[in-house]
């Protein structure tokens, strides 16, 4: 049996087992590629500044500056992570691509988006948290 006979087979199963390999990926590059104590440090700081927002809540001065600062380290978080998502995105969508073909005469032809996303979301949270990933 080959690859494609197998979706025809298992359309459910095989999409949520497709989703899982790229959550796989896009984390492992994500582990790789991303500065994880840079990353952290900058979610850390921005916690700490939502708590001193709630404290000042009352000094609209001190809470526009601490949300200059929040905006700052809410950059910096972004420009960390853009790097990641410009290595995995072109192979997605050319994965993406494949996979409409692949379910497009399935039983599941009309909704195999939500099974992609519904396992993707799973194996993202858990690949998360197996590799430590903030």
């Amino acid at each position: 049996m080959d690859f494609l006979s197998l979706i025809q087979l298992y359309p459910r199963v095989s999409l949520i087992i497709i989703s899982l390999l790229v959550s796989l990926f896009i984390t492992l590059v994500n582990y790789f590629v991303l500065d994880k104590d840079k990353m952290r440090e900058s979610k850390a700081r921005q916690k700490a500044i939502q708590e001193e927002m709630k404290k000042h809540k009352d000094n609209p001065s001190k809470v526009m500056e601490l949300q200059k600062e929040m905006m700052s380290h809410s950059m910096e978080t972004m420009k960390h992570s853009f790097k990641p998502m410009l290595i995995t995105f072109v192979p997605i969508i050319i994965f993406f691509g494949l996979m409409r073909d692949w379910y497009a005469t399935t039983e599941i032809a009309k909704n195999w988006l939500w099974y992609y996303i519904g396992g993707s979301l799973v194996g993202s949270i858990a690949f998360r948290k197996i590799f430590n990933l903030p």
